[in-house]
């Protein structure tokens, strides 16, 4: 049937890479038809029920969505007058077209011009494999849940992660999503010079048409940019999550250990103090004394106190002058689970770097209604914060202002 309709054959390399489902997008071309393989990206069946909202779901459901990531190929063989297409077995995008086509045809609408049926083969591709792109809206909301599910988990100061191994396929997944995307990526690029190298059409209705192929195939390429950045923000962001995630681990393990060492050089002199009076000699100065115990006490009393006050004095000192107005200004504050939620909505909000989203989220809880920064944008307002240059405005002018 394809002899008689095409008047050519598939090339049998061509026919084994058609029905490879491990082969990668890619792109190839004959002198009576041209190949595409493009993998798709699309959330398996029921992958909407994983998660009861945007951010509630289970380590279960996570790693679900892990699993239910779609990514089998779709291949196309392009002549002249007809378009054969490979799909898997529960493709979507077959279904989707055929019944399009099947109503559009029975109701008429190609005719009134309410829905413009394709004009050749390699339009119609070009709208499977738009269409097939533009599916991986699906998968971004589901991965977006699964990567935010585990961040809190991370972040979650009451919760021991360590289902380190879900992190570990998450982020392989997003690896393998990346490759997928650049595999698409430049199977369409070689269309397109392909496309460029027809030989030119000579009536104006096939020039335009042809013009249209190439808008459409420069459309596909540009919605495929789109989705190779953002795998890319989301492999960046579980990366940046298991960062942050050490990040505190050590901010709390320096906190704990810094009240240990306090504790340590206070106490430690004077168990060296109580050791000296246990001792078992009865010639010890002080033992028979009435006012033994009082001097003894006042030792430890007075060598707590020259242990203590080097960590007690910085925290009880009056700054004077210019450093107590500073200090009604600027604050310290522990990076703890509220400030790293805060920072992930500012990130997503105003689309800064992530050590930047931290500090306005710092500056946000710590009631701060200015921002000193040189790389952020002068005057933006974030969350009731505004960003000040300090190389355009001297802090002085907003201050006394204020």
């Amino acid at each position: 049937a394809l002899q008689r309709w095409t008047g050519g054959q598939l090339v049998d390399l061509h026919v084994s890479d058609l029905l490879n489902n491990q082969l990668p997008s890619h792109f190839d071309d004959t002198s009576w038809y041209e190949m595409l393989v493009f993998r798709r990206l699309a959330a398996g069946a029921g992958s909407e029920t994983m998660f009861a909202d945007e951010t509630h779901g289970t380590m279960a459901s996570a790693r679900k969505a892990l699993e239910s990531i779609d990514t089998s190929p779709v291949g196309f063989a392009v002549f002249d007058r007809v378009l054969l297409t490979v799909h898997p077995t529960d493709c979507q995008v077959r279904e989707f077209f055929a019944n399009r086509l099947q109503q559009q045809v029975q109701t008429g609408e190609a005719a009134r011009g309410a829905g413009r049926m394709p004009s050749s083969p390699a339009d119609l591709m070009l709208r499977m494999v738009n269409h097939m792109v533009d599916r991986y809206l699906d998968l971004r909301r589901l991965l977006t849940r699964q990567l935010g599910h585990v961040q809190q988990e991370l972040f979650n100061p009451r919760s021991h992660f360590t289902n380190w191994q879900l992190l570990l396929q998450s982020r392989n997944a997003m690896h393998l999503l990346e490759e997928i995307c650049e595999d698409q990526r430049a199977a369409i690029t070689e269309w397109i010079d392909a496309l460029d190298e027809w030989p030119d059409e000579v009536e104006p209705a096939a020039r335009r048409e042809r013009e249209l192929l190439r808008v459409r195939s420069r459309d596909v390429l540009e919605h495929i940019e789109r989705v190779l950045t953002h795998v890319r923000r989301l492999e960046s962001s579980a990366e940046t999550g298991v960062q942050m995630h050490f990040a505190a681990q050590s901010h709390r393990t320096n906190s704990i250990m810094r009240t240990l060492t306090v504790l340590t050089a206070i106490f430690l002199p004077l168990n060296l103090v109580t050791g000296f009076f246990g001792m078992n000699f009865d010639g010890l100065p002080l033992i028979h004394s009435a006012r033994g115990f009082w001097i003894a006490a006042g030792i430890m009393l007075m060598l707590g106190l020259a242990r203590g006050m080097p960590v007690i004095k910085p925290r009880l000192m009056i700054w004077q002058g210019v450093e107590i107005y500073s200090r009604q200004y600027w604050g310290d504050t522990p990076i703890d689970y509220e400030t790293l939620t805060d920072a992930w909505q500012i990130r997503e909000a105003a689309g800064y770097q992530w050590f930047d989203c931290v500090l306005l989220a710092a500056a946000q809880n710590l009631g701060c209604s200015h921002f000193l920064s040189e790389d952020m944008r002068h005057g933006h307002v974030v969350n009731g914060i505004t960003i000040v240059n300090p190389f355009i405005a001297l802090p002085g002018d907003f201050m006394l202002r204020d």
